[in-house]
């Protein structure tokens, strides 16, 4: 993707030209958002968020995670099928479907459970649920444990041209940790989880992806073996994508000092030497997408000890800040780079609308500035969640406009 100054024109839904100047006639029914010394870009897309509906709409509902991803310059997000009750059907989906287009925010994909309950023990009808809207499948909050119910998932889903995005954690190995297994966890008296927790299952997943040919999505990868794993995959042409998030990206395993909750997430914060891995991965392209795993909780949930606190953090509104902040303004990758991994593959991966402003492409526009600082105020989150590790830290990067479907969703006010 190449950076150019110029106009760009929508009408009904759709990029219509796209130009140093675009030429409107003589029309005086048309609208202009001014955007001098902003960038325009293909709407960001996540392919990993929690967005609570059905079952605890009290901590996020589809309507306000589709809002606060707007905010944050989603034009589209999936969303993740570890609800109340489990997103395993095409009732389920087709609910989703339906609150998504009465919140007329950021569009909402959503993804099917692999499993019946997410119980790792029956295949859950993909069939049944692509037909109602899902654009893949996984049991994300749970790792696959079982090596042939994966390999039957990536069979099934091929046919039907889905990727499945699994959560790679060995479960012997990570039940009752609360964080990275080191020097810190160690001082502070906290179970840890080792790296190979996750590698285990990542070098499972891509062997298993080469048996069956299927597209095996790898979620929220964090440790510099995993990286290592993945590039080994990709380099003997094995169908294997990956996604990290922004927190991977930035913080260490140190934020946990103090016993911060808002810094307990699953995989765990891990060290600098991974965090560095990570951020190379992005670089070399080992990691094609980066997604928020937006998890939103009550306060009172975060309140609890460290050990007994739920995992994740909200993501959507400071997700795009986070990655200028620690990934181009130290000049790791450039802004094309970033809206590639979170516009344009994520579309192209996942096959999903927009990702690009070529014309007659969906019209979903992200327009932002790279350079203003602000401070994170969770406050302010249109997200009910304000589990953050990021409050009243000052980041690079502000959304001024959100358009979905050639619609103005969400304008940026001071």
């Amino acid at each position: 993707m190449d950076i150019a100054v110029g106009d760009v024109y929508v009408a009904d839904g759709k990029i219509e030209s796209l130009g140093s100047r675009v030429d409107v006639g003589s029309r005086d029914d048309v609208d202009t958002l001014d955007c001098a010394g902003l960038i325009v870009a293909p709407g960001l897309i996540d392919v990993h968020c929690h967005l609570r509906e059905p079952g605890r709409e009290d901590v996020e509902t589809i309507a306000t995670g589709a809002r606060a991803a707007a905010a944050g310059g989603f034009t589209a997000v999936c969303a993740m099928p570890n609800t109340d009750p489990v997103t395993d059907n095409q009732a389920a989906v087709g609910f989703i479907v339906r609150q998504a287009a009465r919140a007329g925010a950021a569009r909402v994909y959503p993804i099917g459970a692999i499993s019946l309950g997410q119980r790792g023990e029956v295949l859950a009808e993909f069939g049944e649920m692509v037909g109602a809207g899902a654009v893949a499948v996984s049991d994300d909050g749970k790792p696959v444990a079982s090596a042939h119910l994966m390999r039957t998932a990536l069979e099934y889903a091929r046919s039907f041209g889905i990727p499945v995005a699994d959560h790679c954690e060995e479960p012997t190995l990570a039940v009752g940790g609360a964080m990275n297994e080191g020097v810190v966890s160690a001082r502070l008296g906290l179970k840890g989880v080792p790296n190979e927790a996750e590698e285990i299952m990542v070098i499972r997943d891509i062997l298993l992806a080469r048996r069956t040919g299927g597209h095996v999505h790898l979620c929220h990868m964090s440790t510099r073996g995993s990286v290592e794993l993945i590039r080994w995959g990709k380099e003997r042409g094995i169908r294997v994508t990956a996604e990290v998030c922004p927190h991977h990206l930035s913080l260490t395993e140190n934020a946990v000092e103090g016993y911060d909750t808002n810094a307990k997430m699953n995989p765990p914060l891990r060290t600098e030497a991974d965090v560095a891995a990570v951020q190379q991965g992005v670089h070399d392209g080992t990691i094609d997408v980066i997604a928020t795993d937006h998890a939103p909780h009550h306060y009172d949930e975060k309140e609890r000890e460290f050990a007994d606190a739920p995992n994740g953090i909200v993501g959507l509104e400071t997700a795009l800040a986070v990655n200028i902040t620690w990934l181009v303004a130290p000049g790791i990758i450039d802004l094309p780079t970033l809206v590639d991994k979170m516009s344009c593959a994520p579309a192209r991966l996942f096959r999903l609308a927009g990702g690009t402003l070529e014309r007659g492409a969906v019209a979903d526009v992200t327009v932002f500035d790279p350079d203003a600082r602000w401070t994170v105020d969770p406050a302010r989150f249109r997200s009910k969640g304000r589990n953050t590790p990021y409050a009243g830290r000052e980041l690079r990067g502000r959304v001024h406009f959100t358009v979905v479907d050639g619609r103005l969703i969400h304008r940026l006010s001071e």
